[in-house]
């Protein structure tokens, strides 16, 4: 198992033995052998699998995961691969070989996924600018490609990988599997590669993270699909003016704003205060009972408030302000 590049430890091997029809000693005492043979490290500080508590959605085709991750080619060639998992299941919808991480192989894999297993209602990616940009203040391809056929495109918090921890997972086990392999040549190459491991991780390989430590496979058979979403209408813009007025403070949400040139901007009725060092740019608001956090074009994170109570109408920066902010401290008489 180690020289095909799937996992060899205890449970995997146990597994293994059982399904080819041999009587397997239990977990625990393929564990010690292991420790004893010194092919089996210990790991004393690792939590046990009990202690985790994932969120799992309850049906297949529920939410989509999509990642991607850098492969090199031979000659040092450089490429990523698309991966497209199922939340509820593990199962992989779909790869994809690709030369770049860009919007327009984000959408082939996924409509890649669609064409063998339909419309999932929700599709979770990280913030980057090909995947969804929408923390960023951007609308990406990928985003209005798949809001089109009624999937909610979801994001991870900024700074918050784990939020994608199954897919980052399986990237390691794509990794395990293809370092036992010969460099690929090309992307067709890459993509056989690819496309053979997916088959193998979807029915040969029990996962460890379902029920019962079946495949994905037998888990996304066993439960119904989700309902397919339906394609959002799209409306007539309405000709008749409405007259404006100011919208109600909300307690979750998130807005691109512009910094003025004395460095402040305004949500939901209240000025911050970002600093002059931000004039002029654009920046993304996130906001929910507790706090506001304003985020530049990168994605990195710029300030973070308490939620100011009702009535207040500015928030400083901690800097001083108008005739204190030119004064300067006398030096001590002592130095």
């Amino acid at each position: 198992m180690e020289s095909s590049g799937l996992d060899y430890g205890p449970i995997s091997v146990h597994d293994k033995m059982k399904s080819m029809g041999l009587q397997a000693p239990s977990i625990p005492a393929l564990a010690r052998i292991f420790r004893e043979r010194g092919v089996a490290r210990r790991e004393p500080k690792k939590r046990p699998r009990s202690a985790w508590r994932r969120f799992v959605y309850p049906n297949p085709n529920a939410c989509w995961q999509l990642d991607a991750t850098e492969y090199v080619l031979t000659r040092g060639r450089k490429c990523v691969i698309f991966q497209l998992i199922d939340d509820h299941s593990r199962y992989a919808v779909a790869s994809l070989a690709a030369s770049g991480e860009t919007s327009a192989a984000a959408i082939e894999v996924v409509s890649k996924g669609i064409a063998a297993h339909g419309v999932p209602q929700r599709l979770l990616s990280d913030n980057g600018m090909a995947l969804n940009p929408s923390r960023l203040g951007y609308i990406g391809r990928l985003v209005e490609h798949v809001k089109a056929l009624g999937v909610d495109p979801i994001t991870g918090k900024p700074y918050k990988p784990s939020t994608q921890g199954k897919n980052e997972r399986w990237h390691q086990t794509l990794f395990q599997w293809l370092n036992k392999r010969p460099l690929a040549e090309d992307l067709d190459q890459l993509q056989e590669l690819v496309d053979e491991f997916d088959h193998i991780y979807n029915t040969q390989r029990p996962h460890q993270g379902l029920p019962g430590r079946i495949t994905p496979q037998q888990a996304w058979d066993a439960t119904p699909k989700a309902e397919a979403p339906r394609p959002q209408p799209q409306n007539e813009p309405s000709t008749t003016r409405r007259p404006r007025r100011r919208a109600p403070r909300t307690d979750i949400g998130e807005r691109t704003v512009r910094v003025y040139t004395d460095g402040k901007t305004r949500v939901e009725g209240v000025r911050y205060q970002l600093g002059t060092a931000h004039a002029g740019t654009e920046v993304h608001a996130l906001w929910d009972t507790q706090t506001i956090s304003f985020f530049d074009q990168h994605g990195t994170e710029i300030a973070n408030h308490p939620r100011p109570d009702p009535g207040v109408t500015f928030v400083g920066n901690g800097n001083p302000r108008g005739f204190l902010a030119n004064q300067r401290t006398p030096p001590s008489p002592m130095s």
